[in-house]
């Protein structure tokens, strides 16, 4: 919505200014679709008026919530719809994709870490394939830079397991307190659901194999 009260053409159809931060759906800011909040991202405007990704939904402030990819994140930023959706002029940092990528992959591993901590998950080939004869496995994991030959051996062994591939050999492994992992399984619960969400949205700002954002520095796609 503009000054005037209007809402801008290249506006979303029947956007309306605000959206209310209750119930389970959001809408996204640049396709006007209604999603379920917790397979979006969520940002917030600073006290800078500098745009703030809020992965965790935690922050203060009106949240403008995105579809989670990549594109509409560019989209967001070429048709000033940040602007539009807070109502003023706003400062988007230029790496605003690869932060929220950065961000994701941190959620991902902390959540693997305390499925780890709290003896819910196990990694190495071998110790995934007793676990799944075991029972109470909810999430495989495979590392995205592991060979397929590996991966298709151990989604064999529990076929309809989902299977999070996001993360990279490095990332599983300083979950699970290694140099690098490539095979894991998280036990069924609150965590593997947390996961297989979160996995989902990071893989929309993350292709298959690609290189990893670090805390040096951004990812550039």
């Amino acid at each position: 919505m503009d000054e005037t009260g209007s809402i801008p053409d290249d506006a979303p159809d029947g956007m309306p200014p605000d959206e209310p931060e209750s119930g389970p759906l959001r809408r996204c800011i640049v396709t006007g679709e209604r999603l379920a909040k917790e397979t979006m991202v969520r940002c917030v405007v600073g006290p800078d008026a500098v745009i703030v990704p809020d992965v965790g939904a935690a922050l203060p402030g009106r949240g403008l919530w995105l579809t989670s990819r990549r594109d509409i994140v560019a989209t967001a930023v070429k048709k000033r719809a940040f602007d539009r959706a807070a109502r003023r002029s706003v400062t988007i940092p230029a790496d605003l994709a690869d932060r929220i990528e950065l961000l994701l992959v941190r959620r991902c591993r902390e959540a693997v870490g305390l499925a780890r901590r709290s003896g819910k998950a196990v990694a190495g080939f071998e110790k995934v394939g007793q676990a799944i004869r075991k029972g109470g496995v909810g999430l495989l994991v495979a590392a995205s830079d592991g060979a397929d030959g590996g991966r298709h051996k151990v989604a064999a062994m529990a076929p309809g397991l989902p299977v999070m591939d996001q993360l990279n050999a490095a990332e599983l492994g300083a979950a699970f307190g290694r140099e690098h992992v490539v095979h894991g399984a998280i036990g069924a619960g609150a965590l593997a659901a947390r996961l297989r969400v979160d996995a989902a949205r990071l893989a929309g700002f993350r292709a298959p194999n690609g290189p990893a954002p670090t805390d040096e520095g951004p990812h550039r796609a």
